[in-house]
């Protein structure tokens, strides 16, 4: 009779250090993805709602949205976000870029750059009524 003991606890070890380095990765990573698609999300409101706000006003709102998000490159860089109106009249078009780099650093053994580089692009109407 021959007895197998033991046979399967190398492929469980294994497997549990996959998922405990998956997870510690996810740990790091997670909420910079999140964060960022926040941010875009909240550029896409901003956009919606710029009828009657100067580019400055925008540009501010979504600077203090990076500061709530604690995405620290968009305050950084002067160029990450631009803000352009195009349209004459009662219509127009409200156009914000995001541009940026963040890096995310995987417990000192690899660093990730994660590019954000997303156009956010609304019709603005003013006389609605």
């Amino acid at each position: 009779m021959s007895h197998q003991r033991g046979e399967g606890k190398l492929g469980c070890i294994v497997s549990l250090l996959v998922f405990g380095a998956l997870a510690a990765a996810g740990y790091k990573a997670i909420p910079v993805y999140y964060a960022d698609s926040e941010l875009v999300d909240a550029c896409d409101f901003i956009a919606s709602s710029a009828a009657k706000k100067p580019i400055e006003t925008i540009e501010r709102e979504v600077r203090d949205k990076a500061r709530e998000l604690q995405i620290p490159e968009v305050l950084a860089d002067k160029n990450a976000i631009r803000v352009t109106k195009t349209g004459t009249g009662e219509a127009g078009t409200c156009t914000i870029t995001l541009r940026f780099k963040r890096t995310i650093d995987f417990y000192g053994t690899y660093q990730w750059t994660k590019e954000t580089n997303k156009r956010v692009s609304k019709p603005i109407f003013e006389n609605i009524g």
